[in-house]
């Protein structure tokens, strides 16, 4: 088998700022899988409905914003590879969240969060400090941070209106996805976070939520 490839600081650095693009940017990250919305009709909602879904595809988005940059930030780093390597391919899944919610809020006529490149260097620098502590941190706080994102999409996917079978079949998959992502973090190693340190993720959850529900 192939060596694997080593690369510099530099190759690193420019290949963060390249994840950074490719999340940030609208169209630049290309999903690997369809979204499952695709084979829903499109309903008909009331304009409160359609502000209110918006805002809840809005706040999944600037999770997966935040996903996309607390992944980039540990991968950086990580010490051991195979952690690396994890971090790299979670990332890669959670490009089909993030396109998808994007796709979706288009089609209710909306955008999604101005504060995205605020919470995308909060999220990276929370995770590079993260895998800076040890890589058993690093992989806890994935755990952590995937179970309070499987709480957010529970909440909304009870929020959702009965006929929004598009946003509801979105939400359904990466309910799915993060769950895995929470398993298998904790399988690689990952230390289970005290409840102390997850009630104040909680909080800080709940300040991204109600900004990038209205902005």
């Amino acid at each position: 088998m192939p060596n694997e490839r080593h690369y510099s600081p530099t190759d690193r650095l420019l290949m963060q700022f390249d994840a950074a693009a490719r999340t940030l940017l609208p169209f630049s990250g290309q999903p690997g899988r369809p979204s499952p919305a695709i084979v829903k009709e499109e309903a008909e909602l009331s304009e409160s409905e359609t502000r209110h879904v918006a805002g809840l595809m809005r706040i999944n988005h600037t999770g997966e914003v935040c996903a996309q940059a607390l992944y980039q930030g540990q991968a950086l780093t990580a010490r051991l590879p195979r952690v690396r390597k994890a971090m790299e391919k979670a990332a890669d899944e959670e490009i089909d969240h993030l396109a998808w919610c994007d796709q979706r809020l288009r089609q209710l006529g909306s955008h999604t969060s101005v504060l995205n490149p605020l919470f995308y260097g909060l999220s990276f620098g929370i995770g590079a400090t993260a895998g800076l502590i040890s890589d058993r941190i690093s992989l806890g706080f994935v755990a952590a941070t995937e179970d309070q994102v499987c709480k957010h999409l529970d909440d909304h996917l009870t929020q959702l209106p009965a006929q929004d079978e598009k946003s509801r079949a979105i939400l359904q998959t990466m309910r799915e996805d993060e769950a895995q992502h929470a398993t298998s973090a904790l399988a690689a190693g990952g230390i289970r976070f005290p409840a102390p340190v997850k009630f104040g993720m909680t909080l800080v959850s709940k300040v991204m939520t109600k900004a990038a529900y209205r902005i």
